[in-house]
């Protein structure tokens, strides 16, 4: 069975490692990972974009599975591509599991980046906006849409020191993957 590995992690300096770890924790659990950062692309090449876009699609339809990172990305919420790959997974029905090694709130995080004030039994943030409080990790349609096409959110009690070397919530969803694609 194979796992589509999706997250900020192909940002990271030691991006290929990361996504060699994390292949590794799948392939002792009996599934492939597939990484982007597998898909030879050129980048120099003036339509690297588009071809970075339609090989990861391709790499997800392979896939029987996502396993999202949607710990906070350059902001209180998940990185968009991210979110983008999750959406196309659960769309396509296909088995969606995500974690998160930050525990806080959505409400809160925001707060982390901008004032954050109540008005009118609302939340709203520095530019008048409400701000989503329903006391979830993440956008209630991440949130709902891994309730419905897969797992709940894997969420540590605790934030890890170093929230994009931390593999502990990553390992427990491909625990999870295991369980249920690969047949006792």
């Amino acid at each position: 069975m194979k796992i589509y590995l999706a997250g900020p992690d192909v940002f990271l300096p030691d991006a290929v490692e990361i996504g060699r770890r994390k292949a590794a924790i799948c392939a002792a659990q009996g599934l492939t990972g597939l990484y982007p950062l597998d898909n030879a692309i050129e980048l120099a090449v003036p339509d690297a974009s588009r071809q970075i876009f339609a090989a990861n699609e391709a790499m997800m339809d392979q896939a029987d599975a996502i396993i999202a990172n949607l710990t906070p990305f350059r902001g209180a919420g998940a990185d968009p591509g991210t979110v983008y790959e999750l959406g196309y997974m659960a769309g396509r029905g296909k088995f969606c599991l995500a974690y998160t090694n930050d525990p806080a709130t959505y409400a809160d995080r925001v707060g982390r980046f901008m004032n954050v004030t109540s008005e009118d039994g609302r939340l709203v943030d520095a530019q008048g906006l409400t701000v989503e409080d329903f006391g979830l990790v993440d956008n209630l349609m991440m949130i709902h849409a891994l309730e419905l096409h897969g797992c709940p959110l894997v969420i540590p009690a605790a934030m890890p020191v170093d929230v994009w070397h931390d593999l502990a919530a990553f390992e427990a969803c491909v625990r999870m993957a295991a369980a249920r694609l690969i047949a006792p």
